[in-house]
């Protein structure tokens, strides 16, 4: 559990020391129309990060269901290693998410930010909630579709790598906004 709580400190931290500085206008501004701003980008990993609670509060429960597909170790290592690599920082190709976890607004406040601080306190207690299930390999569905199955910790590990990314990708257009307004560092 710790190995995750402390990258979520960790991208917590970067996320408002890097952004905490901008205005609401700049947490909003977007290049395109198709990028997401930074703000956008926040809202994505509270919203996507959200849809797994329930998942974890029904495996403590131990009334969570999963697919028959779920029997085939090969189909949920094939699967969360699959995503797990889509997920990578060091992304080359942009991937299209889900519509459940696309973001709510087109604006959002300053608060964001704070809303994000607070939710990160939330996942880490959510994991901490099923450190029995990573330790019985438990294994889950993707919240976006039920048939895509893996390990609990591999969907630990693609959440957390999921959040370095967005992060990098928020920090792109940091960068585009700096250049746009002419600023340094």
């Amino acid at each position: 559990m710790n190995q995750w709580a402390l990258q979520i400190d960790r991208i917590t931290g970067d996320f408002i020391n890097s952004f905490s500085v901008l205005s609401e206008e700049d947490l909003n501004w977007k290049p395109s129309p198709e990028v997401w701003s930074i703000a956008e980008n926040i809202d994505h990993l509270i919203t996507l990060n959200k849809t797994y609670f329930p998942i974890f509060a029904k495996l403590n429960k131990g009334n969570y269901k999963l697919p028959f597909i779920a029997r085939f170790d090969f189909v949920v290592s094939f699967f969360g290693n699959m995503i797990l690599k889509s997920v990578q920082a060091d992304r080359k190709k942009k991937t299209k998410t889900f519509h459940i976890w696309k973001p709510s607004k087109r604006s959002y406040k300053k608060s964001i930010l704070g809303r994000f601080e607070e939710h990160q306190s939330k996942f880490k207690q959510e994991i901490h909630l099923v450190e029995d299930r990573i330790k019985e390999n438990a294994v889950i569905s993707s919240p976006a579709n039920k048939n895509i199955v893996y390990k609990l910790e591999t969907a630990l590990d693609i959440l957390v790598t999921h959040e370095k990314r967005h992060f990098e990708q928020a920090s792109e257009i940091y960068a585009l906004l700096k250049v746009k307004k002419g600023m340094s560092g």
